[in-house]
Protein backbone atom coordinates (compact mmCIF):
# COMPACT_ATOMS: atom_id res chain seq x y z
CA UNK A 1 0.00 0.00 0.00
CA UNK A 2 1.29 3.41 -0.74
CA UNK A 3 0.81 6.88 0.85
CA UNK A 4 -3.22 6.50 2.10
CA UNK A 5 -4.13 8.34 4.93
CA UNK A 6 -6.09 5.96 7.15
CA UNK A 7 -7.69 7.27 10.65
CA UNK A 8 -5.66 5.38 13.80
CA UNK A 9 -8.78 5.03 15.75
CA UNK A 10 -10.44 2.46 13.36
CA UNK A 11 -9.57 -1.16 13.91
CA UNK A 12 -6.53 -2.72 13.10
CA UNK A 13 -6.11 -6.61 11.30
CA UNK A 14 -2.82 -8.33 11.18
CA UNK A 15 -3.54 -10.88 8.52
CA UNK A 16 -0.31 -11.96 8.19
CA UNK A 17 -0.25 -13.30 11.24
CA UNK A 18 -1.07 -17.22 10.65
CA UNK A 19 -3.18 -17.51 13.12
CA UNK A 20 -5.22 -14.84 11.69
CA UNK A 21 -9.16 -15.88 11.10
CA UNK A 22 -11.15 -13.80 8.07
CA UNK A 23 -14.15 -15.49 9.94
CA UNK A 24 -13.52 -14.65 13.44
CA UNK A 25 -15.59 -12.92 16.20
CA UNK A 26 -11.96 -9.83 15.93
CA UNK A 27 -13.18 -9.91 12.10
CA UNK A 28 -17.00 -9.64 12.87
CA UNK A 29 -16.25 -6.66 15.60
CA UNK A 30 -14.02 -4.84 13.61
CA UNK A 31 -17.33 -4.54 11.05
CA UNK A 32 -19.50 -2.83 14.18
CA UNK A 33 -16.72 -0.47 14.93
CA UNK A 34 -15.48 1.06 11.24
CA UNK A 35 -16.76 0.33 7.54
CA UNK A 36 -12.90 -0.85 7.01
CA UNK A 37 -9.75 -2.07 9.00
CA UNK A 38 -6.71 -1.00 8.48
CA UNK A 39 -4.40 -3.64 7.54
CA UNK A 40 -0.55 -4.68 6.95
CA UNK A 41 -1.62 -5.21 3.45
CA UNK A 42 -3.86 -1.98 2.40
CA UNK A 43 -7.28 -1.55 4.14
CA UNK A 44 -9.91 -4.74 4.52
CA UNK A 45 -13.57 -3.61 3.61
CA UNK A 46 -16.21 -5.34 6.02
CA UNK A 47 -19.73 -4.13 5.24
CA UNK A 48 -21.33 -5.68 2.52
CA UNK A 49 -23.00 -1.79 1.22
CA UNK A 50 -19.43 -1.26 0.82
CA UNK A 51 -17.62 -4.01 -0.57
CA UNK A 52 -20.34 -4.04 -3.54
CA UNK A 53 -19.42 -0.23 -4.32
CA UNK A 54 -15.54 -0.97 -4.06
CA UNK A 55 -16.23 -4.16 -6.55
CA UNK A 56 -17.63 -2.06 -9.43
CA UNK A 57 -15.91 1.38 -8.86
CA UNK A 58 -14.17 2.93 -11.98
CA UNK A 59 -11.29 3.73 -9.96
CA UNK A 60 -9.98 0.50 -9.04
CA UNK A 61 -8.73 -2.56 -10.86
CA UNK A 62 -7.87 -6.47 -9.69
CA UNK A 63 -5.62 -6.88 -7.52
CA UNK A 64 -3.67 -10.13 -8.36
CA UNK A 65 -1.61 -8.80 -11.03
CA UNK A 66 1.22 -7.91 -8.92
CA UNK A 67 1.25 -11.50 -7.05
CA UNK A 68 4.05 -12.61 -8.53
CA UNK A 69 6.39 -9.53 -8.60
CA UNK A 70 6.10 -9.61 -4.88
CA UNK A 71 7.40 -13.33 -4.41
CA UNK A 72 10.18 -11.76 -6.41
CA UNK A 73 9.09 -13.88 -9.67
CA UNK A 74 9.15 -11.19 -12.52
CA UNK A 75 9.94 -13.22 -15.65
CA UNK A 76 9.22 -17.08 -17.19
CA UNK A 77 6.51 -19.50 -18.47
CA UNK A 78 4.40 -18.91 -15.22
CA UNK A 79 4.62 -15.02 -15.41
CA UNK A 80 3.26 -15.06 -18.84
CA UNK A 81 0.51 -16.93 -18.18
CA UNK A 82 -0.77 -15.47 -14.79
CA UNK A 83 -0.73 -11.82 -16.85
CA UNK A 84 -3.14 -13.68 -19.35
CA UNK A 85 -5.51 -14.50 -17.08
CA UNK A 86 -8.92 -12.93 -17.70
CA UNK A 87 -9.22 -12.06 -14.63
CA UNK A 88 -6.05 -9.75 -14.52
CA UNK A 89 -7.12 -8.05 -17.56
CA UNK A 90 -8.56 -4.73 -17.71
CA UNK A 91 -11.12 -2.07 -20.34
CA UNK A 92 -11.33 -3.13 -23.87
CA UNK A 93 -8.76 -6.45 -23.32
CA UNK A 94 -10.53 -7.77 -20.35
CA UNK A 95 -14.40 -6.98 -22.33
CA UNK A 96 -13.20 -8.41 -25.38
CA UNK A 97 -11.75 -12.06 -23.81
CA UNK A 98 -15.04 -11.74 -22.69
CA UNK A 99 -16.94 -11.60 -25.60
CA UNK A 100 -15.12 -14.23 -26.82
CA UNK A 101 -15.53 -16.79 -24.10
CA UNK A 102 -19.05 -16.20 -22.77
CA UNK A 103 -20.86 -18.41 -26.06
CA UNK A 104 -18.79 -21.48 -24.35
CA UNK A 105 -20.32 -21.04 -21.03
CA UNK A 106 -23.55 -21.10 -23.01
CA UNK A 107 -26.30 -22.38 -19.87
CA UNK A 108 -28.36 -24.63 -22.32
CA UNK A 109 -24.67 -26.58 -23.12
CA UNK A 110 -23.92 -26.62 -19.30
CA UNK A 111 -27.79 -27.87 -18.45
CA UNK A 112 -27.25 -30.91 -21.01
CA UNK A 113 -24.41 -32.36 -18.67
CA UNK A 114 -26.97 -32.09 -15.62
CA UNK A 115 -27.49 -35.92 -15.80
CA UNK A 116 -24.16 -37.26 -15.95
CA UNK A 117 -23.17 -34.74 -12.41
CA UNK A 118 -26.09 -36.76 -10.85
CA UNK A 119 -24.54 -39.83 -11.91
CA UNK A 120 -21.38 -39.17 -10.96
CA UNK A 121 -22.08 -37.71 -7.48
CA UNK A 122 -24.12 -41.15 -7.13
CA UNK A 123 -21.40 -43.39 -8.63
CA UNK A 124 -18.73 -41.81 -6.04
CA UNK A 125 -20.92 -42.15 -3.14
CA UNK A 126 -21.58 -46.19 -4.19
CA UNK A 127 -18.10 -46.53 -3.62
CA UNK A 128 -17.39 -44.83 -0.69
CA UNK A 129 -14.69 -47.59 1.32
CA UNK A 130 -16.82 -47.58 4.33
CA UNK A 131 -20.84 -47.68 4.22
CA UNK A 132 -21.44 -44.92 7.15
CA UNK A 133 -18.11 -42.73 6.90
CA UNK A 134 -15.74 -41.46 4.09
CA UNK A 135 -12.50 -38.85 3.99
CA UNK A 136 -14.90 -36.24 1.69
CA UNK A 137 -11.74 -34.47 0.30
CA UNK A 138 -10.00 -37.42 -1.12
CA UNK A 139 -13.14 -39.56 -1.70
CA UNK A 140 -15.82 -37.09 -3.18
CA UNK A 141 -14.90 -33.60 -3.11
CA UNK A 142 -11.62 -34.14 -5.39
CA UNK A 143 -12.85 -36.48 -7.52
CA UNK A 144 -15.95 -34.78 -8.41
CA UNK A 145 -14.38 -31.61 -9.10
CA UNK A 146 -11.84 -33.37 -11.55
CA UNK A 147 -14.28 -35.54 -13.31
CA UNK A 148 -16.75 -32.83 -13.88
CA UNK A 149 -13.57 -30.96 -15.87
CA UNK A 150 -13.02 -33.86 -17.47
CA UNK A 151 -17.06 -34.13 -18.83
CA UNK A 152 -16.84 -30.52 -19.70
CA UNK A 153 -14.25 -30.44 -21.74
CA UNK A 154 -14.47 -33.95 -23.57
CA UNK A 155 -11.30 -35.72 -21.54
CA UNK A 156 -11.07 -39.01 -20.28
CA UNK A 157 -12.70 -39.28 -16.68
CA UNK A 158 -10.06 -42.13 -15.89
CA UNK A 159 -7.23 -38.87 -16.24
CA UNK A 160 -9.11 -37.24 -13.64
CA UNK A 161 -6.27 -37.80 -11.17
CA UNK A 162 -3.48 -35.85 -13.23
CA UNK A 163 -5.76 -32.75 -13.34
CA UNK A 164 -6.62 -33.07 -9.84
CA UNK A 165 -2.90 -32.97 -8.75
CA UNK A 166 -1.80 -30.89 -11.71
CA UNK A 167 -4.26 -28.19 -10.72
CA UNK A 168 -2.98 -29.03 -6.98
CA UNK A 169 0.27 -28.45 -7.83
CA UNK A 170 -0.48 -25.06 -9.52
CA UNK A 171 -2.01 -23.84 -6.83
CA UNK A 172 0.82 -23.27 -4.39
CA UNK A 173 1.42 -20.47 -6.85
CA UNK A 174 -1.51 -18.73 -4.63
CA UNK A 175 0.78 -19.60 -0.89
CA UNK A 176 3.80 -18.30 0.70
CA UNK A 177 5.81 -21.06 -0.59
CA UNK A 178 5.30 -20.06 -4.21
CA UNK A 179 9.02 -18.95 -4.79
CA UNK A 180 10.77 -22.15 -3.61
CA UNK A 181 7.89 -24.37 -5.57
CA UNK A 182 8.06 -22.37 -8.97
CA UNK A 183 10.18 -25.75 -10.75
CA UNK A 184 7.44 -27.87 -9.82
CA UNK A 185 4.37 -25.06 -9.91
CA UNK A 186 5.79 -24.95 -13.88
CA UNK A 187 6.34 -28.28 -14.61
CA UNK A 188 2.64 -28.67 -13.52
CA UNK A 189 1.84 -25.41 -15.95
CA UNK A 190 3.25 -27.49 -19.12
CA UNK A 191 1.86 -30.96 -18.38
CA UNK A 192 -1.87 -29.02 -18.19
CA UNK A 193 -0.23 -27.19 -21.62
CA UNK A 194 0.34 -30.69 -22.99
CA UNK A 195 -3.23 -31.62 -22.14
CA UNK A 196 -5.34 -28.39 -23.62
CA UNK A 197 -2.85 -28.81 -26.67
CA UNK A 198 -3.86 -32.53 -27.96
CA UNK A 199 -7.60 -31.27 -26.83
CA UNK A 200 -7.45 -28.34 -29.46
CA UNK A 201 -5.80 -29.52 -32.33
CA UNK A 202 -8.51 -32.40 -31.95
CA UNK A 203 -11.61 -30.06 -31.81
CA UNK A 204 -9.75 -28.86 -34.90
CA UNK A 205 -10.19 -32.19 -36.56
CA UNK A 206 -13.35 -33.47 -34.97
CA UNK A 207 -15.83 -30.30 -34.42
CA UNK A 208 -18.28 -31.66 -31.95
CA UNK A 209 -21.13 -29.59 -30.26
CA UNK A 210 -19.61 -29.29 -26.75
CA UNK A 211 -17.28 -26.07 -25.03
CA UNK A 212 -13.90 -26.79 -26.48
CA UNK A 213 -15.40 -26.30 -29.64
CA UNK A 214 -16.81 -23.70 -29.27
CA UNK A 215 -13.81 -21.98 -27.70
CA UNK A 216 -11.65 -23.22 -30.64
CA UNK A 217 -14.77 -21.55 -33.24
CA UNK A 218 -14.01 -18.07 -30.94
CA UNK A 219 -10.60 -18.44 -32.33
CA UNK A 220 -11.52 -18.38 -36.11
CA UNK A 221 -13.48 -15.51 -36.51
CA UNK A 222 -12.06 -12.06 -37.44
CA UNK A 223 -11.92 -10.88 -33.87
CA UNK A 224 -10.32 -14.11 -32.47
CA UNK A 225 -8.54 -15.75 -29.66
CA UNK A 226 -5.48 -15.85 -29.99
CA UNK A 227 -3.43 -19.35 -29.86
CA UNK A 228 -1.99 -18.59 -26.83
CA UNK A 229 -5.32 -16.76 -25.25
CA UNK A 230 -6.97 -20.26 -26.29
CA UNK A 231 -4.21 -22.41 -24.38
CA UNK A 232 -4.16 -19.98 -21.59
CA UNK A 233 -7.92 -19.84 -20.99
CA UNK A 234 -8.46 -23.99 -20.74
CA UNK A 235 -5.50 -23.98 -18.46
CA UNK A 236 -6.88 -21.54 -16.28
CA UNK A 237 -10.57 -23.36 -16.52
CA UNK A 238 -9.11 -26.31 -15.79
CA UNK A 239 -6.86 -25.21 -12.46
CA UNK A 240 -9.85 -22.52 -11.53
CA UNK A 241 -12.71 -24.93 -11.66
CA UNK A 242 -11.16 -27.97 -9.83
CA UNK A 243 -9.80 -25.74 -7.08
CA UNK A 244 -12.91 -23.44 -6.38
CA UNK A 245 -15.10 -26.53 -6.48
CA UNK A 246 -13.18 -28.94 -4.44
CA UNK A 247 -12.77 -26.25 -1.35
CA UNK A 248 -16.51 -24.95 -1.96
CA UNK A 249 -17.96 -28.58 -1.32
CA UNK A 250 -15.61 -29.20 1.72
CA UNK A 251 -17.10 -26.01 3.26
CA UNK A 252 -20.84 -26.52 1.93
CA UNK A 253 -20.33 -29.78 4.45
CA UNK A 254 -18.77 -28.15 7.15
CA UNK A 255 -21.75 -26.09 6.95
CA UNK A 256 -24.62 -28.00 7.03
CA UNK A 257 -22.85 -30.27 10.03
CA UNK A 258 -23.68 -26.60 12.00
CA UNK A 259 -27.08 -26.84 10.41
CA UNK A 260 -28.29 -30.17 10.53
CA UNK A 261 -32.09 -29.22 10.44
CA UNK A 262 -31.24 -27.63 7.01
CA UNK A 263 -29.52 -30.83 5.40
CA UNK A 264 -32.74 -32.44 6.54
CA UNK A 265 -34.85 -30.12 4.60
CA UNK A 266 -32.17 -30.05 1.72
CA UNK A 267 -33.02 -33.87 1.60
CA UNK A 268 -36.70 -33.59 1.63
CA UNK A 269 -36.80 -30.98 -1.25
CA UNK A 270 -33.85 -31.05 -3.88
CA UNK A 271 -34.86 -28.73 -5.88
CA UNK A 272 -33.86 -26.12 -2.78
CA UNK A 273 -30.10 -27.39 -4.37
CA UNK A 274 -29.52 -23.92 -5.62
CA UNK A 275 -30.31 -21.65 -3.07
CA UNK A 276 -28.29 -24.17 -1.03
CA UNK A 277 -25.29 -23.58 -2.68
CA UNK A 278 -25.85 -19.75 -2.47
CA UNK A 279 -26.69 -19.76 1.10
CA UNK A 280 -23.19 -21.84 1.69
CA UNK A 281 -21.18 -19.41 -0.27
CA UNK A 282 -22.61 -16.24 1.47
CA UNK A 283 -21.67 -17.63 4.87
CA UNK A 284 -18.77 -19.93 4.34
CA UNK A 285 -17.18 -18.75 0.74
CA UNK A 286 -13.97 -20.53 -0.18
CA UNK A 287 -13.06 -17.36 -1.74
CA UNK A 288 -12.29 -15.35 1.73
CA UNK A 289 -11.72 -12.13 -0.63
CA UNK A 290 -11.51 -10.51 -3.32
CA UNK A 291 -8.60 -8.28 -3.83
CA UNK A 292 -8.74 -4.72 -5.86
CA UNK A 293 -5.87 -1.95 -6.33
CA UNK A 294 -6.57 1.58 -6.79
CA UNK A 295 -5.47 2.88 -9.61
CA UNK A 296 -5.37 6.68 -9.19
CA UNK A 297 -6.08 9.28 -6.19
CA UNK A 298 -9.70 8.45 -5.12
CA UNK A 299 -12.27 9.49 -2.16
CA UNK A 300 -14.39 6.70 -0.75
CA UNK A 301 -17.21 7.55 2.39
CA UNK A 302 -14.70 10.39 3.42
CA UNK A 303 -11.54 7.90 2.80
CA UNK A 304 -8.97 9.19 0.57
CA UNK A 305 -7.32 6.34 -1.39
CA UNK A 306 -3.94 6.40 -3.03
CA UNK A 307 -3.21 5.00 -6.00
CA UNK A 308 -1.57 1.97 -5.55
CA UNK A 309 -3.19 1.45 -2.35
CA UNK A 310 -4.29 -2.22 -1.80
CA UNK A 311 -8.23 -3.06 -1.37
CA UNK A 312 -9.19 -5.97 0.63
CA UNK A 313 -12.81 -6.82 -0.05
CA UNK A 314 -13.54 -9.39 3.20
CA UNK A 315 -16.41 -11.94 1.38
CA UNK A 316 -17.42 -13.46 4.08
CA UNK A 317 -17.87 -10.62 6.48
CA UNK A 318 -19.75 -8.67 3.93
CA UNK A 319 -22.51 -11.64 3.41
CA UNK A 320 -23.19 -11.97 6.94
CA UNK A 321 -23.71 -7.93 7.47
CA UNK A 322 -26.23 -8.07 10.06
CA UNK A 323 -27.43 -4.32 8.27
CA UNK A 324 -28.07 -6.36 5.27
CA UNK A 325 -28.91 -10.15 6.19
CA UNK A 326 -30.46 -8.94 9.88
CA UNK A 327 -28.82 -11.99 13.46
CA UNK A 328 -27.01 -14.54 11.98
CA UNK A 329 -28.79 -17.23 10.42
CA UNK A 330 -28.78 -20.31 7.90
CA UNK A 331 -31.36 -20.85 5.59
CA UNK A 332 -31.72 -22.72 2.53
CA UNK A 333 -35.34 -21.29 1.47
CA UNK A 334 -34.37 -17.48 1.79
CA UNK A 335 -34.10 -15.04 -0.64
CA UNK A 336 -31.34 -13.07 -0.47
CA UNK A 337 -29.26 -10.19 -2.15
CA UNK A 338 -26.48 -11.64 -3.96
CA UNK A 339 -23.18 -12.55 -2.36
CA UNK A 340 -19.79 -11.98 -3.79
CA UNK A 341 -18.24 -15.80 -3.47
CA UNK A 342 -17.53 -15.18 -7.53
CA UNK A 343 -16.44 -11.69 -7.27
CA UNK A 344 -18.44 -8.72 -9.11
CA UNK A 345 -18.78 -6.25 -11.49
CA UNK A 346 -16.64 -6.38 -14.69
CA UNK A 347 -14.63 -9.26 -12.75
CA UNK A 348 -17.82 -11.55 -12.31
CA UNK A 349 -16.49 -15.19 -12.44
CA UNK A 350 -17.05 -16.28 -16.06
CA UNK A 351 -17.58 -19.80 -15.29
CA UNK A 352 -19.89 -19.47 -12.01
CA UNK A 353 -22.54 -21.32 -14.15
CA UNK A 354 -21.11 -24.43 -14.42
CA UNK A 355 -19.81 -23.88 -10.48
CA UNK A 356 -23.29 -23.20 -9.57
CA UNK A 357 -24.76 -26.38 -11.82
CA UNK A 358 -22.15 -28.95 -10.53
CA UNK A 359 -22.38 -28.29 -7.09
CA UNK A 360 -26.20 -27.90 -6.76
CA UNK A 361 -26.92 -31.08 -8.18
CA UNK A 362 -24.25 -32.81 -5.72
CA UNK A 363 -25.36 -31.44 -2.66
CA UNK A 364 -28.83 -33.06 -2.50
CA UNK A 365 -27.94 -36.16 -3.37
CA UNK A 366 -25.04 -35.94 -0.85
CA UNK A 367 -27.97 -34.72 1.90
CA UNK A 368 -30.45 -37.84 0.94
CA UNK A 369 -27.22 -40.40 1.08
CA UNK A 370 -25.21 -38.79 4.17
CA UNK A 371 -27.58 -38.62 6.81
CA UNK A 372 -26.92 -37.16 10.55
CA UNK A 373 -23.33 -35.85 8.90
CA UNK A 374 -20.74 -34.98 11.91
CA UNK A 375 -17.15 -34.18 11.31
CA UNK A 376 -14.62 -36.85 12.99
CA UNK A 377 -11.36 -36.02 14.60
CA UNK A 378 -8.72 -35.86 11.88
CA UNK A 379 -9.89 -32.93 9.73
CA UNK A 380 -7.34 -30.56 8.72
CA UNK A 381 -7.86 -27.16 7.20
CA UNK A 382 -5.88 -24.37 4.52
CA UNK A 383 -5.48 -21.27 6.67
CA UNK A 384 -8.66 -19.32 7.07
CA UNK A 385 -7.65 -16.46 4.74
CA UNK A 386 -7.10 -15.87 1.07
CA UNK A 387 -8.85 -19.07 -0.84
CA UNK A 388 -9.61 -21.89 2.27
CA UNK A 389 -10.97 -25.12 2.44
CA UNK A 390 -10.12 -28.96 3.45
CA UNK A 391 -7.54 -30.61 3.27
CA UNK A 392 -8.63 -33.38 4.85
CA UNK A 393 -12.52 -34.15 6.11
CA UNK A 394 -13.47 -36.95 7.41
CA UNK A 395 -16.99 -37.47 8.11
CA UNK A 396 -19.70 -39.86 9.90
CA UNK A 397 -23.15 -40.04 8.52
CA UNK A 398 -26.25 -42.44 8.58
CA UNK A 399 -26.39 -44.19 5.78
CA UNK A 400 -29.32 -43.26 3.48
CA UNK A 401 -30.90 -44.56 0.31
Amino acid sequence: MTGTTLDTTVPYLNIADPSFSITSDVVHEARERSWYARTNYGIAVLRYDEVSKLLKHPKVRQGSIAWPAHNGITEGPFVDWWNSWILNKEGEEHHRLRRLMNPAFSPKLIARMVPRFQALATELIDNFAEPDRCEFVSEFAEPYAARVIAILLGLPESEWPIIARESATLGLAMGVTFRQELPKIEQALFTLYDYVDELIADRRRNERDDFVTRLVQASRDTDKLSEQELRDGLVLLIFGGFDTTRNQLGLAMQTFTRHPDQWRLLAERPELGRNAVEEVMRVNPTVRWVTREAVEDFTFQDLEIKAGTTIHLFNESAGTDPRVFGEPSFDITAQRPPHFGFGGGAHHCLGHFVARTDMSEALPLLAKRLRDPRILEGAEWLPDSGNTGPVRLPIGFTPGS
